[in-house]
């Protein structure tokens, strides 16, 4: 019984500090990377541009175009425009990913919402539609109607491996 109370507590500690980690992606700085930026601080914005690589925490996003919305030093929104725009969010139940030709970021939110050609991937199953609104703690996908989207939602769901 020894033995087995701290292989316990250790696979409690690594459980707990992967969802403390995913919970705090939000209190990590956010870090970008592009060919260009132009930086305007009387209106708090900042725009970058080619190939741009921006990540927080567990999150990263790729797109052609993202723009900062700020107060003062504290950013507030980000929004990236793509062919697509592509982010991808490391999980306990693994990665999952989205592209779309937009996608907004409210930073002190935890969605992530897709605009055009949307599709959520997470192992093998996936959601598609103009719009979806994606809940990046909780893992809670909304589309179509429900994310005041457009089109139907197209769900392929494959059958769990024995």
């Amino acid at each position: 019984m020894y033995r087995v109370k701290p292989l316990l507590t250790l696979l409690l500690l690594v459980a707990t500090s992967s969802v403390v980690a995913l919970e705090s992606d939000s209190q990590q700085p956010i870090e970008l990377a592009a060919d260009s930026v132009d930086i305007d601080e009387g209106k708090g914005l900042s725009i970058y541009k080619g190939d741009v690589d921006l990540r927080q925490g567990t999150i990263r996003l790729r797109s052609d175009i993202v723009t900062v919305y700020q107060i003062g030093l504290d950013p507030q929104k980000v929004v990236a425009e793509g062919r697509p725009a592509k982010f991808e969010q490391r999980l306990e139940k693994g990665l999952v990913k989205g592209e779309a030709r937009r996608m907004e970021y409210e930073v002190n939110s935890d969605n992530i919402i897709l605009i055009g050609d949307a599709i959520v991937i997470q192992g093998k199953d996936s959601v598609r539609s103009d719009r979806i609104v994606y809940d990046r703690i909780n893992s809670v996908v909304k589309a179509g109607a429900a994310a005041k989207g457009k089109q139907r939602v197209k769900i392929s769901i494959q059958p769990q491996g024995k």
